[in-house]
């Protein structure tokens, strides 16, 4: 996902330390209070089983999982697959973006050097295979390479002052065949050229510790020659899936017309085996599509992982905007999990877009408070998959534990890192509050009318938008 940027409204008067400064406290939404579990609760509770959400992040979290690659169509094959064994019909909802596709393969070697490299891509940078003598340029810029002739080389440069794209195609315009950047501070580099640009050559990232000893070695006066050879990288038009599972109200005649999403997204960021981001909040999905599928429903639920998310909410937003405005208008409510099993994150919190409570929130904080004995907080947050529906004018909120973990984004987003105690903690909350509302006889809070929908729509978009 992409990381949310959280103003925390707390539900009650609880120290949280999320964002690192001063909570803005609001008035508790009005929920029954000390609630004891109920009957209809331990219908979802005794069916929950955390081992099948723990092997089935295992499974997804083999691989990074980035959009329009074979990987992510792995994934989206193998979650079809999933949903039908549980019995659904599945709908693969294709779409197509325009974006980049990282690399598959990255190899350095450097003639000449003992050490181990372990080289990671740019984003943007283009694919090829290149050799050539290693020449240190230093940051790269114009007047660092004035005098140097790079022609068919390929350029150490260092992290800092200009952009990585600025580096790339001063090297690339000196003649240089490739280029190596290494950072300037520990840790990854996570970089990207910003956009395409036919002018680049190939570009490879190292570690501090990797450049300075290939630049030291240099500095001696040993000669290097480098081979680089980037596989899989591409800007274009690519295509990626949204997996739809529909469960139908079990009696046609006490049908509520309502529509419930439960969601997440299936793909990862580059580089990433995206456990927890968002392969959590994927097997969680599957998960309660299991367990509510023999259950009795009065409202129609649709399960649903999205693709692309990581690039910019791109599956979500394709499929809201393809809803009739009768589905728009029937839906109620948006239960997204993201990153939703990490050891060492914080607290689970909701986040909706416009940090005020909604149907979502007030089932969630009704079954946190039955089952952990308080409610759980809300927030002010985006950049998820909730923020299509929200516009949209659907009851919307996003489930995440915050501050997040330290390997967010990173190789060492893996299984080991996720806690199967947070992983059923989420699950009965959002099974539980999901069928609360979707049960038979239901007598928790209702949701909003058309009418009521379309005006909050109207709302919204003359506060945040106009």
């Amino acid at each position: 996902m992409k990381k949310p940027i959280l103003t925390i409204v707390l539900a009650s008067t609880l120290a949280f330390g999320a964002v690192g400064s001063q909570a803005v406290f609001a008035k508790p939404v009005e929920i029954a209070q000390n609630q004891p579990v109920k009957v209809f609760d331990h219908k979802v509770i005794n069916k929950l089983n955390v081992e099948n959400i723990y092997k089935n992040i295992e499974f997804l979290s083999k691989t990074p999982r980035v959009a329009g690659t074979v990987s992510e169509d792995n994934a989206v094959k193998f979650i079809k697959e999933q949903f039908e064994s549980y019995g659904y019909e599945v709908d693969l909802q294709p779409f197509t973006f325009y974006g980049y596709t990282p690399p598959h393969t990255i190899e350095l070697n450097v003639n000449g050097y003992d050490g181990k490299l372990n080289p990671d891509s740019f984003t943007y940078t283009v694919s090829g295979e290149v050799s050539g003598e290693l020449v240190y340029a230093g940051l790269g810029t114009a007047s660092d390479l004035e005098g140097l002739d790079l022609t068919g080389k390929i350029a150490l440069i260092k992290r800092g002052e200009i952009s990585f794209a600025e580096k790339v195609l001063n090297a690339a315009n000196k003649g240089a065949s490739g280029v190596v950047i290494y950072n300037n501070t520990s840790g990854a580099m996570n970089g990207t050229l910003g956009e395409a640009n036919e002018n680049y050559v190939p570009a490879a990232a190292l570690s501090k510790a990797e450049g300075d000893a290939l630049a030291a070695a240099l500095s001696n006066g040993q000669a290097l020659t480098a081979d680089l050879k980037i596989e899989g990288a591409r800007t274009g038009e690519s295509v990626s899936h949204n997996v739809i599972a529909t469960k139908k109200p079990t009696n046609k005649k006490k049908d509520t017309n309502n529509v419930i999403v439960v969601g997440s997204h299936h793909d990862s960021v580059a580089g990433a085996p995206g456990a927890n981001d968002d392969a959590s909040g994927t097997a969680m999905t599957l998960e309660l599509a299991r367990v509510f599928k023999d259950l009795p429903t009065d409202s129609e639920i649709r399960f649903i992982t999205f693709g692309a998310e990581e690039l910019g909410l791109i599956g979500s937003t394709h499929y809201v905007a393809n809803l009739s405005d009768d589905e728009k208008n029937r839906m109620i409510a948006n239960f997204n999990l993201d990153m939703v099993g990490s050891k060492d994150a914080g607290d689970l919190i909701m986040a909706t877009l416009d940090g005020q409570p909604n149907l979502v929130t007030e089932l969630a904080q009704a079954s946190s408070t039955r089952l952990n004995g308080t409610p759980t907080p809300y927030s002010q947050g985006g950049r998820s998959d909730h923020v299509p529906f929200a516009e949209a004018g659907i009851p919307a909120a996003l489930f995440i534990h915050s501050p997040t973990e330290p390997w967010y984004h990173t190789p060492e987003d893996t299984i080991d890192k996720i806690s199967k105690e947070k992983l059923k903690d989420v699950a009965e909350i959002v099974g539980t509050a999901v069928y609360e509302q979707a049960r038979f006889d239901n007598m928790g809070p209702k949701p909003k009318k058309a009418k009521k929908i379309k005006a909050d729509k109207q709302a919204y978009h003359e506060k945040n938008i106009r």
